[in-house]
């Protein structure tokens, strides 16, 4: 966009919403605690694992993933549910395939809920500044009712794997657990999304909760940068950037006088 004129490199800096950045690196932080320290598995093993038969642990499959993408980064969620749910199947000699659909279909419907939910939210959130609980409450019903239709729709698209009754029990599994560091990473989740609740910035609390739960021994700051994602966060800043030279070429003040004088045209026609 600055190579074709479109934008001059002040326009394209401004036209970046560091506000979604921020956010979006703040919920990154959280996420990478919370997966190190053990949290997301020991959550996703235990619903998994309390499952006695295939329709209970297809409906565990999207619960789980659909609640956690809710609030917490849904790509991320993802990362966690995916091989754990690879596990449980073949120990239990079942069909991977549906339960791995419901965690990419789920992942996604749970994280329209909210605003942290996925990345896309989160630029609606920080450019239209609706309150969270605005959100919330907008789009929750709209989430569950999703997640209730994704587990119906691969139950019956796979009926073989679930129509036979059977029940199956897994053994115990051991998860290496951080357990201080897990017990700081999930209260300072939970005040975070508090604080969305009570109407503090998104971006604001989201990146204070990142940068106290940077502040540890527990965990090598260098293991939660990898679990930061980088291109993603460059690819948003550039697509802020794209999207502010399209809008000032293709909506200058010509072409929307354009847009308006034809309108008026075939309104009067």
């Amino acid at each position: 966009m600055v190579a074709v004129g479109a934008l001059t490199p002040a326009e394209a800096y401004a036209a970046i919403d560091l506000n979604t950045i921020v956010l979006l690196l703040g919920m990154m932080i959280v996420v990478a605690h919370l997966k190190l320290s053990g949290f997301f598995r020991l959550v996703a093993s235990g619903a998994l694992r309390h499952a006695h038969s295939p329709l209970v642990l297809l409906g565990a499959v999207c619960t789980t993933t659909g609640v956690l993408s809710a609030f917490l980064v849904n790509d991320a969620i993802c990362l966690v549910m995916a091989p754990l749910v690879i596990e449980v199947t073949r120990t239990l000699k079942r069909n991977s395939v549906p339960y791995l659909l419901a965690v990419a279909m789920s992942s996604n419907v749970g994280s329209t809920a909210t605003i942290t939910g996925n990345p896309q939210n989160m630029i609606v959130g920080a450019t239209s500044h609706i309150p969270y609980t605005v959100f919330l409450t907008a789009l929750a019903p709209v989430a569950v009712v999703g997640l209730v239709l994704v587990a119906v729709i691969i139950g019956s698209r796979w009926w073989t794997e679930f129509a036979r009754p059977s029940r199956f029990t897994m053994g115990p599994e051991t998860v290496r657990l951080h357990e201080g560091q897990m017990v700081k990473s999930v209260v300072v989740a939970f005040v975070v999304i508090a604080l969305f609740f009570f109407g503090v910035p998104v971006a604001k609390a989201a990146i204070l909760g990142g940068a106290f739960l940077l502040i540890t021994r527990a965990v090598k700051a260098t293991k939660v940068y990898r679990e930061i994602d980088g291109s993603l966060l460059i690819m948003f800043a550039g697509l802020f950037v794209v999207v502010a030279g399209a809008e000032k070429v293709l909506l200058s003040p010509d072409v929307m006088n354009a847009v308006r004088a034809s309108t008026s045209t075939m309104s009067g026609s």
